[in-house]
């Protein structure tokens, strides 16, 4: 007797295509011990008419799972679930029950209670997503990722995919960013002198971690990039805020006795302010002068739409000084976490050592892969779209903005994807943003921007790299009015 049909259930909302769910079904029956080895399948016809599904979906799906060795074809008798496939476990897990453990006296909550932006996790479902570091579908070449990712896949590229690097990166990526990534930002290196890392946050935990301890001093930007203070509190370190302006970082403002000063010198985050020329040879003349070193993180480098880029600091940087820290994550997609750090070799040698312990490398696949990517001229690509894209996206909240009548704090001169505004003294933007979500809006407070000590509580911030050009005046509209009827 066959397994009868009514022992298989496809759920109404699975993910995946009907063939991918029918295996799903199917080898979930066979690993939970629901159906035991040898047990005849139903007729693909008799399966498929019960699904409510084609019979060559189903013949399909069952030629997969003899491919995979979940079930055998024996001639004209059918499918049977193979003498091969796992045995579940004789024994069940305990039953669970009230925790003896005091987590919170365990672990002193010592990351969790760190301020964090709020960004709910079905965020593509607000109407009006003002929020930064998303990407947008419709930009992305999912058809060239695609394929490289294919490429990666194949006999020819199986060893980087497939091969423990221990603490090497993929040549191809990193030659390409020699090549092709760190021109454009006016830096000349050596292989020996990049690291990749997951991500510009992975880069500012590891530089953190190489040049900070207990006794350290580093000196931060407030308002300033808010996941910087969380890398910093692992380390013990004492944490100076400087008030940016609106050039940002004032050099002559950096107190004596730093250690290191993190900086987002291309597009100050959040305000949005590009460090002048000027301001970058001062900084590297006090960091000489004084004896520190800087972290410069590259942020929103690849945006810069409305004039000519500025020379990096590590471009500048004659005494070797500089920790650069660059990341794909906002120009590719923000999944993709994958980044690199210049430095001068010495240091690079200490993070990639200090990288091992913790992940060895990112990823081969998708080393290899972003590598393709960039090397086929599809990275250009996607960049020159973003940057059209943004610079509509711009324009049009610019606009709404002024006739609106919101304030913007931080206006930018080289472009971004984000506007950062100031509301009247008496708003306080956690409570807006609160009163905004039912309405489909989502924008982020600036608390967690600034100095913990001296927060400010009426700034927020309005990115434009999610949202159609279309939404961004209604979405603007309910902003000020949420505002006015406070």
């Amino acid at each position: 007797m066959a397994i009868p049909v009514e022992s298989f259930f496809l759920p109404r909302h699975g993910t995946g295509t009907l063939q991918q769910r029918i295996r799903q079904m199917v080898s979930e029956g066979i690993l939970s011990g629901r159906f035991r080895a040898g047990e005849k399948m139903p007729s693909s016809r008799g399966l498929a008419d019960h699904l409510g599904v084609s019979r060559i979906t189903v013949t399909l799906s069952y030629t997969e799972l003899v491919a995979a060795d979940y079930l055998t074809a024996k001639g004209r008798s059918g499918y049977f679930v193979s003498d091969g496939v796992p045995v579940a476990p004789g024994f069940k897990p305990a039953p669970r029950k009230a925790g003896t453990v005091d987590w919170g006296h365990v672990t002193g909550a010592r990351y969790s209670n760190l301020p964090r932006l709020d960004r709910p996790q079905d965020w593509q479902a607000y109407p009006y997503p003002f929020i930064y570091g998303q990407a947008d579908p419709s930009l992305f070449d999912h058809q060239n990722w695609r394929l490289c990712a294919v490429q990666a896949l194949g006999r020819r590229e199986f060893a980087s995919l497939t091969a423990d690097h221990y603490e090497r990166d993929d040549p191809m990526l990193i030659e390409y960013i020699l090549r092709n990534i760190l021109p454009r930002r006016g830096i000349d290196a050596h292989p020996s002198e990049v690291l990749l890392t997951l991500g510009a946050q992975n880069g500012l935990w590891l530089a953190a971690q190489v040049l900070l301890g207990r006794g350290g001093h580093a000196v931060v930007e407030t308002p300033g990039y808010s996941g910087i203070r969380a890398v910093l509190a692992q380390t013990g370190a004492a944490i100076t805020a400087v008030p940016v302006d609106a050039e940002g970082l004032p050099p002559d403002h950096i107190p004596a006795g730093v250690d290191v000063v993190f900086t987002t010198a291309s597009h100050h985050c959040p305000t949005n302010a590009t460090l002048p020329v000027e301001r970058r040879e001062a900084l590297l003349q006090a960091a000489e002068r004084d004896n520190f070193l800087i972290v410069e993180d590259d942020y929103e480098f690849e945006m810069s739409f409305l004039k000519p880029v500025s020379p990096s600091l590590k471009s500048l940087d004659a005494g070797g000084r500089v920790i650069h820290i660059g990341s794909f994550s906002k120009s590719i997609f923000p999944g993709l976490r994958l980044g690199y750090m210049v430095a001068p070799e010495p240091f690079i040698r200490e993070a990639r050592a200090l990288r091992s312990t913790v992940l060895r490398h990112p990823p081969g696949h998708i080393q290899r892969t972003a590598a393709l990517f960039l090397s086929l001229g599809h990275y250009d690509a996607l960049i020159n779209r973003m940057k059209s894209a943004y610079r509509k996206r711009r324009q049009v909240m610019e606009e709404a903005i002024r006739d609106y009548g919101l304030t913007v704090a931080g206006q930018g001169g080289f472009g971004g994807s984000s506007f950062w505004m100031r509301a009247p003294d008496a708003v306080d933007t956690e409570d807006l943003a609160a009163r905004l979500r039912p309405k489909g809006v989502l924008i982020e407070p600036g608390r967690v921007f600034f100095d913990p000590a001296n927060p400010a509580r009426n700034f927020y911030r309005l990115a434009y790299s999610s949202i159609q050009p279309a939404k961004i005046p209604d979405g603007i509209g309910l902003i000020a009015a949420a505002i006015a009827a406070r």
